[in-house]
């Protein structure tokens, strides 16, 4: 049986009638990657406003939480892990320390380096939006069977070592 045609399959057809001599078939992987990646964002998005956080703010507190005790990074090591621009990471971090999730301070072995760490009330709070963010990847990924998610992790695995991500 035939999977009903998609938003994609419109584009691939208009692009093929438009432009015959190209093969647009990648489109039907990169088009869907795409618009599935946004779908996905908005479905995460609106866990992480449950507790007051943005996507920014849920990456700063979890990475934190996740590095393990003393749930302490510089802002490079946050940087990286998060895969962001340090200005953006500075940002995230201001308004995480706004909010009391956070505290910065100079760094014991180098005056000039700055340490981030969750503070109690920060743990609490990505503790909390933690499993809540895994109970709705659940719910996501359970569209798919055991085996499809299987395979589709592979293959993305796979194609990510392949482009540096």
């Amino acid at each position: 049986m035939k999977p009903p045609r998609d938003h994609v399959d419109q584009v691939m057809e208009q692009w093929a009638r438009e432009r015959p001599d190209l093969d647009v078939s990648p489109q039907g992987v990169i088009g869907r990657l795409h618009r599935v990646a946004a779908a996905l964002t908005e479905e995460l998005v609106e866990v992480y406003s449950r507790f007051g956080l943005g996507e920014g703010e849920f990456d700063v507190l979890a990475t934190l939480r996740r590095s393990g005790a003393p749930y302490e990074l510089t802002p490079t090591q946050l940087g990286l892990s998060t895969m962001v621009s340090s200005g953006a990471i500075s940002k995230r971090v201001d308004r995480c320390v706004q909010q009391g999730w956070v505290s910065r301070r100079v760094a014991e072995t180098d005056g000039r380096s700055r340490v981030v760490g969750l503070t109690d009330q920060g743990k609490r709070l990505i503790d909390e939006a933690f499993t809540a963010h895994i109970a709705n990847e659940h719910r996501l990924v359970g569209k798919l069977s055991a085996r499809q998610q299987d395979t589709l992790a592979a293959v993305l695995a796979v194609w990510g070592r392949t482009l540096g991500a």
